[in-house]
């Protein structure tokens, strides 16, 4: 073993900088039978890292229900794939890029959407798709403004130049994020089934080839930063964020595509978390062979970098190949032909072993299996969740009339209109958005084709904060009730499981309840895991964040134009509620936003409602007894009608609620399982309603120009609309949030 004359000597001391604790560095003794050098430390500190490991999770993600006969690839590749029919598969995931956007919010989020594209076209597909789930703290916090600038131009500037559009997501506030927001990036892509591409390595001999941008210092210890706290020095570790340029991800892309198109390719992997370190060793462990690396050969774009800054680098925009050595000129001439770095860095063997070679001597040399078999997998102590707060009895009553609550609920930070967020994305690049951000789920067209891919990715974290078995029940069923409201069958489901520190076992409680919570939900609808990825230590001086176990999910519909949206299209329509209205209030957005209290159990998820209801709107949709439909969420029944009426610039008239509801359980409670459906043929909803068994009411009637609650008041949708529209703008501006908009 030769090693750098610069080299630390390696400790204990040093492995815990490194994050390895105590019993973890003694499984690296005892695997090497010597003290690594500072590259092997470096090595292996990466490849246990909660980031790349999974080790505080990973028996519970085994208990998520992955299989399904149009599932292609679950978990365990780049990304997931399902068959969407007519030889097409549709590949997708979600990942996190939480604590690099909190440290520098433009090149965290920029690398985060370009890392997800990269995880994509690395299985095969072209991605048609971008979509994310952002979560920052409290409106007036001093720094939210500026970190969600960061991030919104990071998406926008990297998603926008590749050329893919950004077609949805949702943005929440609340202080919980103040020390740690959430960067959840998703994307969305399509591949013939018959050609998709994967990371086991295979063929002694073979040649591993690096592709794509040049290696330079930045994003070292990216993984291992992501697996930490934070504390008041995360400003210091901004040199550990990486830096993004989609123009050279674009060439890249277009590079992979069309080697892709040939025999080339044996195997592929993106280097993302751990970069050359992560790609090199998954390839060679998942094939069963060795590899050596000869580090001078990799293309730097710095001078003077070590064998352990090149093996930690999270350089973006780079793959690491394995190609039919036959091929391997016809490789080359691609990715000069697109300006990019093309380099032979090393051959498959079958010793089993990782070995590393720089400046003529050996920096690492590492048994592959054995450093992934002794890979920490704990069963850390959890305690369950205690009950959420009590609801003060009796409820506060409604303070005003319901339309005024419904002007201050959809005028406030909650509920406004994110439009200022998504007009700075380019939603309609490539030309086949079919239905963008706004509405329940966005829809992208198949190119060519009448079909349709219909994506949405959900969370409500203030019901798995007071419930995790709850909260991460209903947010996969939310995501499942988004893709059916616009008429799509929905397939699979990517999650991001972000959550604090799960070596407190109260933190770990709410992850081990949030995934069976989720299984759950996930195998009632027949609805699995595909991909995802969980990112842990979201905390800030000890302070966690709410758990939040983000959703993303695919539906797909047959026919584009059979599709719904939620804008009420015309007057004298007929408003149906679908599902059961029990008024609760429990966890609402309005005992939160009107009275102050984050209070009381979030609403029950009913598993089998969820499946009749939605089972049965799809139906709705799919007859075209439905003119218009949208899900009931945050805010209840009235704010869904309010947007439809806003999305349409129609009005509506409201009946009044059953004699025996309380008005604020009715017009502002957050039962689940239910939409709203606007129909001109209200006897055939009612009839296929009552043959299916599914609760039905109708709530009222469209037309005229304001929305008019029976004995509750009327606002016209334009009044509506501006004060929906002017939050975001004005609070962007500075302009006091309170301030009436013109």
């Amino acid at each position: 073993m030769t090693a750098a004359a610069a080299e630390p000597a390696v400790t204990q001391d040093l492995a815990a900088e490194h994050g390895l604790s105590a019993d973890e560095y003694a499984r690296v003794l005892d695997i090497l039978g010597r003290t690594p050098s500072l590259t092997e430390l470096g090595v292996f500190s990466v490849m246990w890292s909660e980031h790349c490991s999974y080790k505080s999770s990973r028996r519970w993600l085994k208990t998520l229900p992955t299989q399904a006969p149009w599932v292609i690839q679950g978990p365990g590749e780049n990304a997931g794939v399902v068959d969407i029919g007519d030889g097409l598969a549709c590949v997708f995931k979600m990942e996190s890029h939480n604590h690099p956007s909190f440290i520098e919010p433009y090149q965290g989020a920029a690398t985060g959407v370009g890392g997800i594209l990269r995880d994509v076209f690395t299985m095969g597909a072209r991605p048609v798709a971008n979509l994310n789930a952002l979560r920052f703290g409290d409106p007036d916090h001093p720094r939210t403004r500026y970190l969600l600038s960061g991030v919104v131009a990071g998406i926008g500037g990297y998603g926008n130049c590749i050329g893919v559009p950004t077609v949805g997501g949702e943005t929440g506030f609340h202080p919980a994020y103040d020390g740690n927001i959430l960067v959840n990036a998703m994307t969305v892509g399509l591949a013939p089934a018959d050609r998709l591409f994967f990371s086991a390595a295979a063929g002694i001999g073979n040649p591993v080839v690096y592709v794509g941008a040049k290696t330079g210092r930045d994003g070292i210890h990216g993984a291992t930063m992501a697996s930490a706290e934070f504390s008041e020095e995360s400003e210091a570790k901004r040199p550990t964020v990486q830096v993004g340029d989609p123009f050279t991800e674009k060439l890249l892309l277009e590079a992979c595509l069309e080697l892709m198109a040939t025999d080339a390719i044996v195997a592929i992997q993106d280097m993302g978390a751990a970069g050359l370190t992560s790609s090199s060793v998954e390839m060679a462990g998942k094939g069963g062979l060795g590899l050596d690396l000869d580090l001078d050969r990799v293309p730097l774009r710095e001078d003077g970098m070590t064998a352990y800054e090149i093996m930690l680098s999270e350089s973006q925009e780079r793959m690491l190949m394995v190609l039919n050595p036959a091929r391997e000129a016809e490789a080359r001439a691609i990715f000069e032909k697109w300006e990019l770095a093309f380099a032979v860095v090393g051959r498959l063997t079958d010793t089993g072993r990782l070995v590393v070679r720089r400046g003529g001597g050996v920096a690492a040399d590492i048994p592959i299996d054995p450093m992934a078999e002794a890979a920490p997998n704990y069963d850390r102590p959890w305690t369950p969740p205690p009950a959420p707060p009590s609801l003060p009895d009796p409820l506060p009553g409604l303070p005003a009339s319901p339309t005024e609550v419904l002007e201050r609920l959809i005028g406030g930070p909650q509920l406004a209109s994110r439009r200022w967020i998504w007009e700075q994305y380019d939603s309609t690049v490539m030309a086949d958005t079919v239905a963008g951000p706004g509405g329940d789920a966005a829809v992208v067209r198949v190119h060519g084709t009448v079909r349709a891919l219909a994506m949405t990715c959900d969370c409500t974290p203030r019901y798995c904060a007071a419930d995790p078995f709850a909260g991460g029940a209903q947010a996969v069923a939310e995501a499942w009730r988004n893709l059916t409201a616009v008429g799509a069958r929905p397939l699979a489901v990517t999650d991001n499981l972000n959550f604090g520190n799960p070596e407190r076992p109260a933190g770990m409680g709410q992850l081990v309840r949030a995934i069976e919570g989720m299984g759950a939900a996930c195998r009632a609808l027949d609805f699995p895991v595909v991909s995802g990825n969980v990112s842990l230590y979201n905390e800030t001086e000890g302070r966690a964040i709410l758990p939040t176990p983000t959703i993303g999910a695919v539906g797909v519909l047959d026919d584009w134009g059979d599709r719904a949206g939620l804008a009420l299209p015309a007057d004298d329509l007929d408003l149906v509620l679908i599902g059961e209205t029990t008024g609760h209030l429990g966890c609402s957005l309005y005992l939160w936003q009107v009275h102050g209290l984050e209070a009381g159990a979030p609403p029950p998820v009913d598993l089998a409602a969820e499946r009749a209801n939605g089972d049965l709107v799809r139906r709705l949709i799919g007859e075209g007894l439905a003119a218009a439909v949208h899900d009931v969420s945050d805010g209840g029944l009235l704010v869904a009608v309010a947007e439809m009426a806003m999305a349409g610039g129609i009005g509506a008239a409201l009946h009044l609620p059953p004699a025996s509801a309380d008005p604020a359980g009715w017009f502002f409670g957050e039962d689940q399982a239910r939409y709203v459906v606007a129909t001109d043929r209200l006897g055939e909803v009612l009839d296929a309603a009552a043959a299916a068994g599914v609760p039905v009411r109708g709530v009222g009637r469209t037309g005229g120009a304001s929305l008019t609650v029976a004995g509750g008041g009327a606002i016209s949708v334009e009044r509506l609309r501006r004060r929906h529209e002017g939050w975001f703008p004005a609070w962007m501006a500075g302009v006091a949030a309170t301030q009436e908009v013109a």
